[in-house]
């Protein structure tokens, strides 16, 4: 008995110390989770998504205003202007729309429809490999800067998750084509011009893929590559996406106008917005330099206009 009595508060302390150190333990775990999620980059994506491995899952860009700042098509008109594929006064035109799609942050359709009209008569009769090689330069020249580091890295989390992601947009195919290569993308779906014997005609096939169409053409990849449209995300900035968004289980409002930015909200999607002073700050574009090219690109479509006048 007199040796019970000599265990038995040893024993309690044992008990309460090793409480202390499984509590001590929970503490310390927690705060050092804690610590590596603060430290950890913000890529824009939960810890959970993209799901590593998911071969049924792919990701689907918007480009104008959600991949880039601003319309590809006008940046891409520029090129062509300064390789002499048109006048100053058509130049006019592109520097106007394109300083009222930076300013509205919206796409317009009958500014839209200009672009591509205005596209399509330029390019006609020039061989399409000559337009693949221009629209390099192009992206060199007038696009790389352009680029959203904030989108940027979401698609990155996808491509290093094993998933494939593509451009959708209703900027020329080739254009799209050669975005989506330089980032490293697994492709692009775009409005895809006429050609005969490799050279282009002045005429669409079908429809220029906007709204619903992107849609239909999302519906149709997914299909051909097997993939469950449940488990893959895309991400635009315009409210014409909202069929192309409402197809995907990881809806994504980037930029978004003031339509989808409100029905992102009712519908509880994701949003970031890379266009404020604070996001701007985070992934190192100056809100100025925002503000700046803006302004810069009104003064300079009043100038042209002044000039053609």
């Amino acid at each position: 008995m007199a040796a019970l009595r000599w265990l038995t508060p040893r024993r309690r302390p044992a008990t309460a110390r090793s409480v202390l150190a499984g509590e001590a333990s929970a503490e310390a775990a927690r705060k050092s989770a804690q610590s590596a999620q603060a430290a950890a980059p913000d890529t824009g994506t939960e810890a959970e998504f993209p799901v590593h491995g998911d071969d049924r899952a792919a990701a689907f860009f918007d480009l104008d205003n959600t991949v880039m700042q601003g319309a590809a098509i006008f940046h891409f008109g520029r090129g062509l202007y300064k390789r002499k594929f048109f006048e100053t006064r058509d130049l006019a035109r592109f520097a106007w729309q394109q300083a009222w799609f930076r300013l509205a942050g919206f796409e317009d359709p009958e500014h839209m429809q200009d672009a591509r009209d205005s596209a399509l008569s330029i390019v006609k009769g020039h061989r399409v490999s000559e337009l693949k090689s221009i629209g390099e330069e192009i992206y060199d020249e007038y696009m790389a800067e352009r680029i959203w580091p904030g989108t940027r890295a979401l698609a990155q989390a996808h491509l290093d998750a094993g998933q494939k992601v593509w451009l959708v947009t209703a900027a020329p195919v080739e254009i799209a084509q050669v975005i989506a290569g330089r980032l490293g993308l697994t492709g692009a779906l775009g409005t895809v011009a006429e050609s005969i014997g490799g050279v282009y005609t002045g005429k669409l096939v079908g429809e220029p893929l906007h709204g619903p169409a992107k849609a239909e053409a999302v519906r149709a990849l997914a299909t051909a590559e097997r993939l469950d449209l449940s488990r893959c995300a895309a991400y635009s900035d315009s409210h014409n996406d909202i069929p192309m968004l409402s197809l995907v289980g990881h809806p994504y409002a980037i930029n978004p106008d003031s339509k989808l930015r409100k029905h992102a909200r009712e519908l509880e999607w994701r949003l970031r917005d890379y266009r404020t002073g604070r996001k701007a700050a985070k992934v190192g574009i100056p809100a100025a330099a925002g503000v700046g090219a803006v302004a810069g690109g009104t003064a300079a479509a009043i100038a042209l206009h002044r000039r053609r006048r």
